[in-house]
């Protein structure tokens, strides 16, 4: 199981504001620390931890954070029209489109996703995979 991922900022207010306009809306918490934000899941009765975990933080070594080319972090939204609200929100909160949300041929018939990047260039993708919802090629 992944116990957490770490995105670097050199912004830390753009990152907040970013992360700020879906992030919640998934159940994630914030803590802002002088490291940085780290935000969790909500824990449910009789759990240690809700795992992973999502930091975003200054580079360690102090220098410019930059991206990974070809790195992404997945949030699972509970329906298409979350993905699509949710893109949208984050669009509006400093981050710029990476592919409108909709269906992809390369994915399963209800695979829902949008991608974007915040204002650091860290890629993004929001989906559902919901078999409740009408699929691709419904």
């Amino acid at each position: 199981m992944i116990a957490y991922v770490t995105f670097g900022a050199d912004d830390i207010a753009g990152a907040k504001r970013f992360y700020a306009a879906f992030l919640p809306a998934l159940g994630y918490g914030l803590e802002e620390g002088p490291e940085g934000l780290s935000y969790a899941l909500t824990m449910q009765p009789g759990q240690s931890v809700a795992l992973p975990e999502f930091y975003v933080k200054p580079a360690f070594d102090g220098r410019p954070a930059s991206v990974g080319n070809g790195v992404m972090v997945a949030f699972e939204a509970g329906s298409q029209k979350q993905v699509r609200d949710l893109h949208a929100a984050a669009l509006a909160a400093g981050g710029s489109d990476e592919g409108q949300p909709g269906f992809r041929d390369a994915y399963g018939p209800n695979f829902y996703v949008g991608y974007l990047r915040d204002p650091q260039g860290n890629k993004i993708a929001l989906f559902s995979a919901n078999p409740n919802e009408p699929g691709r090629d419904g």
